[in-house]
């Protein structure tokens, strides 16, 4: 399995400026190639010599591929568009848009840029020429464990005045033998509910708390921007978004050692497309629902599950929280009770999770499999 780890450069202010200048000269390099292709309607055999900026010749050939990527992708919208025109003339007309790369970024392969004890290599066109420049890098021991693995793509941006290398690594994979079924439901007030085929419960993450962070948050950002201390407003989202993602992290981790404890070999989670439209909340929470992030939560999960050996399939969440597994009627819930005039009665959120175990799974286009 290819995981991203993400590790901060320290360039020098020297170093900084030559970076940025390859980051936007790659982004350029890659439009300029896209364009070449739209105009003449297909894509044309390039290869470094073709191009003139003073770059990398590794930079150019990385430039090219992904130059035919984004084309490929116009291509191919372009083509479902010009059909749809011609099927629904009555109907408004769809445009596609040539795309452009805005934000700084370039990639290196894996046989251009090495990792040493502190710093990372690559190649930058300095002085004229290209030479190989070792950057000093953040790197900490979890970045160490997993970089002795087969390494991919190097990938450099810049976020808010931070450089930040992203290397693409190969894992190997946990074996898991075991047999049982999870469902998952997600949610506000309870971050996780779990449910196993066998019975076994468990609630993750702390609702109360994550909401009462993200409403300070929300009081300091609103007396922030009317003191228009837009630098300290910026360092509070980042710091609010930060502690939310290493939350997100340790529950994630939580429910696949659960997992794992349970001899679990499936986790079904519920399709995330639509959550916020029918997730269920009162007025008061209706600010936390459209700032939280349950599609990350779901990521950590899965990519933490498939790391151990675990598959994650997604089903389609459809009354769930509402129809009862001994009689099949759908009822409302009360609040966090939900009790059906069969007589069976449980917790809201356990309900969810046991029907997503038997729920219908979703395919990759989004409709039932």
């Amino acid at each position: 399995m290819q995981i991203t780890i993400q590790i901060n450069i320290l360039p020098s202010s020297y170093e900084a400026r030559i970076i940025e200048d390859t980051l936007k000269g790659y982004v350029s390099m890659v439009n300029d190639i896209v364009s070449d292709f739209v105009a003449l309607d297909k894509l044309v055999p390039k290869t470094s010599a073709h191009i003139s900026k003073d770059i990398p010749s590794a930079l150019k050939a990385q430039a090219i591929q992904d130059a035919r990527s984004v084309f490929k992708k116009y291509a191919k919208d372009l083509k479902a568009a010009n059909r749809f025109n011609e099927k629904n003339p009555s109907k408004k007309q769809k445009t596609i848009r040539v795309p452009v790369l805005k934000k700084p970024v370039a990639i290196w392969n894996n046989q251009n840029y090495s990792v040493e004890e502190d710093s990372i290599s690559f190649p930058l066109w300095i002085n004229g020429k290209v030479k190989k420049t070792s950057i000093k890098a953040f790197i900490t021991d979890r970045h160490r464990a997993l970089l002795q693995n087969k390494l991919g793509t190097l990938r450099i941006s810049k976020k808010r005045g931070k450089f930040i290398a992203q290397i693409a690594v190969d894992v190997p994979c946990e074996s898991q033998n075991g047999s049982s079924v999870m469902g998952i439901d997600l949610g506000l007030k309870i971050p996780a509910v779990a449910v196993t085929d066998s019975d076994k419960v468990k609630f993750f993450g702390n609702g109360r708390e994550n909401k009462y962070k993200k409403r300070m948050a929300r009081t300091k950002r609103k007396a922030l921007g009317k003191a228009k201390k837009l630098k300290a407003l910026r360092k509070l989202d980042d710091k609010e978004q930060r502690w939310m993602k290493d939350k997100d992290h340790k529950v994630s981790r939580e429910i696949v050692n659960f997992a794992k404890q349970n001899n679990v070999k499936v986790i079904r989670m519920e399709e995330l497309s639509g959550i916020r439209q029918t997730a269920r909340t009162s007025r008061k929470n209706a600010k936390n629902l459209h700032t939280w992030s349950f599609y990350r939560l779901a990521k950590f999960i899965e990519y933490k599950a498939n790391l151990s050996g675990i598959d994650v399939v997604y089903v389609n969440p459809k009354y769930t929280s509402q129809t009862c597994p001994v009689c099949g009627e759908k009822n409302h819930a009360n609040d966090r009770k939900y009790k059906c005039p069969c007589g069976f009665k449980i917790h809201r959120d356990i309900l969810g999770a046991m029907n997503i175990i038997t729920a219908p799974v979703m395919g990759a286009n989004g409709l039932l499999a």
